[in-house]
Parts: structure tokens; sequence; C-alpha cells
């Protein structure tokens, strides 16, 4: 056990370590890069706790999670948002990269003083001292990348990331979900991305740019 708590501890870091990248990283095809390896994170954290706890649940997590994030999503987005969006690169930044890892820090320490009551209360659970914080910690990013990406493409990467982050935390509490409630989660997110991405390529096809600052600009002059 104390194995797999130290692996899953290494795995968590690189969880939020990729989580972090997508804040910073500025060429869109890297963003997405940066995710999916962000869902290998989230994949070997679900196999680490399924070893270490003996349930086949995670496991099937584990297998939708692989297939879905790291598989489904790219290609969903990549088919529908068009090659020539993610070849671009973000050079109108609202926060400087140095500025946005600070804030990043701050936050990683908000989301981790918050998460102790919580973990203190589910002392049973001898993975959820690492998942629950490590998952608050990159639905924290993902909302911060939200906040201050211009870019549609990086914003969506955010939103996936934080509903990573709220996966991640959740295998560690609950491991026996039923397969119906998996896979009807998992399906929700390549579908999401499937619409989003869609109207991504309408609004470059239209504009031009995927700029979500410009778009408000253009709607304020009409």
């Amino acid at each position: 056990m104390d194995t797999a708590i130290a692996l899953n501890g290494f795995i968590a870091a690189l969880f939020v370590l990729f989580s972090l990248g997508v804040i910073v990283q500025r060429q869109m095809l890297s963003t997405l890069y940066l995710f999916m390896l962000h869902a290998v994170a989230l994949t070997a954290s679900a196999i680490v706790l399924g070893f270490a706890l003996g349930s086949v649940h995670l496991f099937w997590v584990a297998a939708i999670t692989f297939t879905t994030k790291v598989i489904a999503v790219p290609l969903v987005l990549r088919y529908s948002a068009g090659s020539e969006i993610y070849e671009r690169r973000e050079v109108d930044q609202v926060l400087t990269i140095p500025t946005s890892v600070l804030i990043a820090a701050v936050l990683a320490l908000i989301a981790w003083i918050v998460a102790q009551p919580l973990v203190q209360a589910i002392t049973d659970r001898p993975f959820a001292a690492m998942n629950l914080p490590t998952g608050l910690i990159a639905v924290f990013f993902g909302a911060f990348t939200v906040a201050v990406r211009r870019e549609a493409v990086a914003q969506l990467m955010g939103i996936l990331v934080m509903e990573s982050g709220a996966f991640f935390a959740s295998i560690a509490i609950v491991n026996e979900l039923s397969i119906i409630a998996e896979v009807a989660a998992a399906v929700d997110v390549p579908i999401a991305a499937l619409v989003i991405g869609l109207l991504i390529r309408s609004i470059h096809h239209v504009t031009g740019m995927t700029r979500v600052g410009l778009l408000a600009e253009l709607k304020e002059r009409r």
C-alpha cells in the first residue's frame, strides 16, 4: 500500500504539472498535447488505485478515461475545430507567464488548505489525502485558465482540466460507481467537445479568429 501511495503521489505531481502547463503554454497544439498527458496521468492514478484497492471499477474508469480523453476528445477537437486553429499561437496575453505561475502557486496553496478538512473527514480513504487536494488544485487551475486565456481553444482546455480535476478527486473517494454511470459520464465529454469544437470552427470561419475578447468587442460595435 505504501508503494502505491508513493507512486500515486508522483502521478499527482505530474497531474498538477500538466495542469500548470495548460495555463502557461501559448501554442494551441501544445496545449492540446498537455491535456492528453493530463488525461494519461488521470488514467495512471486510476490504475494504481485499482491495483491497491482491488477495485475492478477503477480499471474500467482507467480504460474509459484513456479512450475518451486521451484518444476521442483530441481527435474530435482536431476534426471539429480544424487543424488551422491549432497551428496558431496566442501572442496577446492577459498576464505574463511569470505572473500566471505565481498566481497558480497561490491557488495551489489555497486549494490544499481548503481540502484538508475534507481529507480529515474521510480518513478511511487512504488515497484521498493526495487525490482530493490534487484534484481541487486542477479545478482551480482550470478555472484560472478560462479566466486568463483569450483563445477559445485554450479556454476549452481549461474547462476540460476542471472536469478531469474533479474526476481525479472522486476516484479516491467513490471508487465503486456503476459501469453505466461511468460510461454516461465519459460519453458526455466527447459530445461536449464536439459541439464546442464545431462552434469554434464556425466562429473562425466567419470572423477569422477565435479570441473571445475580440469577439466581444465586435458585438459591442454592432
